[in-house]
């Protein structure tokens, strides 16, 4: 969080060449002034700043260092959809509000008047921000939780104020705007509940915590991420593709509960039998796996054998 901080102080820093004080840093960034200094020296150790008047400046470069300039035309649609999203999101982004920073320092030259609407946009958001620092907090805090778990491929636990949803675990596969019944654009995350086939889609205005696990899963290939009509279904779930030693062909009775692909095996030389399925990569294999002792080994793929290693780790540990 505090790197966070300091990159939006020189991103501010940016924005305001004619310089910037103290109380209204903190106020932006939403700390108190005492902490500002800290950053400032921080700062200081990677950019020129300076403080001059009360104000806090960053020191002009000859060197251009700033990103590829957008054209005219494609710094008005981003300004349009940033202002549209602005309004229509029922909770103010941070994120946006630093992105429309970022592009407004590089229009500044060449597109003057997107700029400063860039900007202007930019602190509307953050007043917002501000305005209702407890319930946006809240809010873009489990975003970016979501967001994480998206990005990293991993299961996220949430806790939601939605019937039924008290805590669940769902795989993410979208984070996006759905419109509902009433015409409302929240911005919701849809995804597979854990241990199921079911997909679900929640506001994320529902969620009222959100924590990444350490179990990863893969959005299907043919997964059909925006259907229109009420009465289709999704039907795909995340499969894993395991090679698997049996020594009892009975075992793979245990699997008869999960979703799995048809089993192709041959006898090898010592009398056991090499098994080749795609399974659902869900906790429920895990649990199918270990149920069967030592009449199944899991050869391929590695990360799943150090997955289930991991997994025994942690059985015997609580144990000890």
């Amino acid at each position: 969080m505090k790197g966070e901080r300091i990159a939006q102080l020189e991103l501010l820093l940016r924005s305001h060449p004619e310089g910037i004080r103290r109380a209204e840093i903190a106020r932006r960034l939403g700390v108190h002034r005492s902490t500002i200094s800290r950053y400032v020296d921080e700062l200081s150790g990677h950019i020129d700043i300076y403080e001059e008047n009360n104000l806090i400046k960053l020191k002009s470069k000859d060197e251009d260092s700033s990103p590829r300039e957008l054209s005219v035309y494609e710094s008005l649609a981003f300004n349009m959809g940033a202002e549209a999203l602005a309004s229509t999101a029922e909770f103010k982004s941070p994120h946006l509000a630093s992105a429309l920073r970022k592009l407004a320092v590089n229009m500044r030259s060449y597109a003057p008047r997107i700029s400063e609407n860039a900007l202007s946009i930019a602190d509307q958001i953050e007043a917002a921000i501000q305005k209702d620092r407890e319930s946006a907090g809240l809010y873009n805090q489990v975003l970016e939780v979501l967001i994480d778990c998206w990005v990293s491929g991993r299961i996220a636990r949430i806790s939601s104020t939605e019937k039924d949803m008290e805590e669940i675990e769902i795989a993410p596969y979208f984070i996006g705007f759905k419109e509902d019944q009433t015409g409302r654009r929240p911005i919701t995350v849809t995804g597979r509940l854990r241990h199921t086939k079911d997909i679900i889609t929640l506001d994320i205005a529902s969620i009222t915590d959100a924590k990444m696990l350490d179990e990863t899963y893969t959005i299907p290939d043919n997964l059909r991420p925006f259907s229109h009509k009420e009465e289709e279904k999704y039907d795909a779930i995340d499969m894993i593709p395991l090679t698997l030693i049996l020594n009892e062909k009975s075992a793979l009775n245990s699997f008869s509960e999960i979703i799995h692909g048809k089993p192709e095996i041959s006898r090898q030389s010592d009398g056991s039998l090499l098994c080749h399925m795609e399974a659902e990569n869900s906790i429920e294999l895990m649990l199918r796996i270990i149920q069967c002792g030592t009449s199944v080994k899991i050869l391929e793929p590695e990360n799943y054998r150090k997955k289930m290693i991991q997994m025994l780790e942690s059985i015997i540990a609580m144990y000890k």
